[in-house]
């Protein structure tokens, strides 16, 4: 397929003036490079990259600064792609994350692992990270680490100068065309590395590991446990309540950061009892009771509050 002239002026423009867009202190800066380099780019892809076909909302390409929780905060990923899914996440196929051309996208970790967190968070099979100069596509099945390099799941990487040689592939993966016939969705299957998961399955896997550690702790702080039902009820009922109490935090219905602060140090137990103590007090809820209410029968749990289980690491709380 021909590269479009203007694709041709872009990278000419982008090598013309390399240097100046790159110094960190006079430099393109984010949204200079978004709207002089990287918007005309994506609608050369075929995508309506500022709604001038006048879509209503619902019915948009590209979403600008689209919100997705991570960790109980709100994040703006640069672009979400979608055909006429406009907002609805279920809709988004890919993100593209924008950089200013100071940054080193082929060196520095930080941006790779921050498209990688929001294409993992949102169940997205591939993103994408850019300053022009670069672009790089990364496997977002695979879960982010702190101490992951910028090559850890990066399936391709490309410099503005491939781009009119590489055209072909870029129109036959990520253009609007290609996702309306299901390449993206081919090319991110065939693309599929070891490693890669469903957040679910992850998530799964955590509360395992959980599992296993507070098992391990209560047996070892709790030796007069010996009735397997009331063992296997302590676990379970302790990891359902920090799990609930997660949840309502990253709803906004609980104070974001008070779960952390509690499973910090010692005495963890303790402050966390409080917390589950509160929630009683709060949410009409089994997982909960510890005073007698009226009207409310059911057997209050004088158990659990009476454990020992102290603050060893993963104890409670996550990896």
């Amino acid at each position: 397929m021909p590269v479009p002239p203007v694709v041709e002026k872009l990278c000419e423009t982008f090598a013309n003036n390399l240097d100046l867009y790159k110094d960190p202190k006079h430099g393109l800066n984010e949204t200079q490079l978004r709207v002089q380099f990287l918007d005309p780019f994506w609608e050369a892809l075929g995508w309506d990259i500022n709604n001038r076909s006048g879509h209503a909302p619902a019915y948009t390409d590209v979403i600008h600064e689209a919100s997705i929780k991570i960790k109980g905060g709100t994040k703006a990923p640069d672009y979400a792609f979608s055909i006429n899914g406009g907002p609805n996440p279920s809709a988004w196929k890919f993100f593209l994350e924008a950089k200013k051309p100071a940054v080193n996208i082929h060196d520095n970790p930080e941006p790779a692992r921050q498209v990688r967190r929001y294409g993992w968070s949102a169940k997205l099979p591939l993103c994408i990270l850019s300053d022009f100069e670069e672009l790089a596509i990364y496997d977002t099945r695979i879960r982010p680490s702190i101490n992951d390099t910028p090559t850890v799941a990066r399936r391709e990487y490309l410099t503005f100068d491939k781009f009119p040689e590489k055209w072909d592939y870029l129109t036959e993966t990520f253009s609007r065309e290609a996702v309306l016939q299901g390449s993206f969705d081919k090319y991110a299957e065939t693309r599929r590395e070891r490693g890669t998961e469903e957040v679910d399955d992850a998530f799964l896997k955590e509360i395992e590991f959980w599992r296993e550690i507070l098992a391990g702790n209560i047996a070892k702080n709790n030796p007069q446990l010996t009735n397997v039902r009331d063992f296997n009820y302590a676990v379970q009922v302790t990891i359902d309540r920090l799990i609930f109490l997660r949840m309502a935090e990253d709803r906004g219905t609980e104070d974001h950061g008070r779960l952390k602060i509690a499973t910090t140090g010692k005495g963890t137990y303790t402050r966390l009892l409080k917390l589950f103590q509160k929630a009683d007090d709060r949410y009409n809820s089994g997982l909960f009771h510890f005073a007698e209410e009226k009207g409310r029968p059911s057997i209050r749990d004088e158990f659990t509050p009476s454990l020992k289980i102290d603050g060893q690491p993963h104890a409670l709380g996550s990896r």
